[in-house]
C-alpha cells in the first residue's frame, strides 16, 4: 500500500472527524478559518473552549489532536496547549497556525457531506 501524502492524511483525518456531526459543527467548520485569521490560533481555541456546547468542544477536541498527531510536542489538552503555546517561538506558533488553517480547509469541505441529517 502507498504512503499517504500528507495532504490526503489532512483529508483523511478530517472525514472521519466530521462524521455524524451536527449542522453547528459545520457552521463552525466553515466560520473558523476566518476566525483564525482575523484573531488568531490561540484566542480561537479558547473561544471554543468557553463556550459550552458539545459541538464546539468537539470541534477543538479534533483540531487538538489533529495538531497534536502533526506536532507530538504540542499537547491535546486546553491548557496544556495554551501554555506550549504561549511558550513557544514565533515561527513555531505561525507553523502550528499554518497546519491548523490547512486541516480546517479538509474539514470544512467535508463537513457538509457527513452531516447527521
Amino acid at each position: 500500500m502507498a504512503r499517504l501524502t500528507l495532504e490526503q492524511r489532512r483529508a483523511q483525518d478530517a472525514w472521519r472527524c466530521a462524521e455524524g456531526c451536527q449542522a453547528e459543527y459545520v457552521n463552525l467548520a466553515k466560520s473558523l478559518p476566518a476566525l483564525i485569521m482575523g484573531s488568531g490560533l490561540m484566542q480561537v481555541i479558547a473561544f471554543l473552549h468557553g463556550k459550552k456546547t458539545e459541538e464546539h468542544r468537539k470541534l477543538a477536541k479534533h483540531l487538538l489532536a489533529w495538531l497534536n498527531y502533526r506536532f507530538q510536542d504540542v499537547p491535546v489538552d486546553f491548557k496544556g496547549f495554551m501554555q506550549n503555546m504561549f511558550e513557544a517561538p514565533s515561527t513555531k506558533y505561525q507553523l502550528v497556525t499554518s497546519e491548523a488553517l490547512a486541516w480546517l480547509k479538509w474539514l470544512r469541505q467535508m463537513a457538509p457531506t457527513r452531516r447527521e441529517k
